[in-house]
């Protein structure tokens, strides 16, 4: 049986109430909210996301977040345009921690 946002647990923005039962099945469900497939290099980048969010104890906005993915993951060359490109998204900040599994950043719409 195929899980779906349905079988979630959300919040009105989409995000999981419960950021400790994230998998990247459960990431892929998410991701197929704004129709991306996800791949090695999503996967990468969110699993950066997860860990700046347990170092620091808060979902990252944009700024923090392309700094810190920039020092995590070098190889990858992360900018803004790169991470709106791979997750189809101009909210990168939300859209990525979202399908991380975490709450939305307090300054996000």
């Amino acid at each position: 049986m195929t899980q779906t946002t349905t079988d979630l647990a959300l919040d009105e923005d989409g995000h999981l109430l419960d950021h400790t039962i994230w998998s990247q099945q459960i990431a892929q469900i998410l991701a197929d909210t704004i129709d991306i497939t996800l791949t090695d290099e999503h996967h990468a980048i969110l699993i950066v996301i997860r860990n700046f969010y347990a170092e620091f104890n808060h979902p990252p906005a944009t700024r923090p977040l392309i700094k810190y993915l920039q020092q995590q993951l070098p190889e990858s060359e992360i900018t803004n345009q790169k991470l709106q490109q791979l997750f189809n998204t101009g909210l990168v900040a939300r859209h990525l921690n979202r399908i991380a599994g975490l709450p939305k950043p307090p300054n996000c719409l």
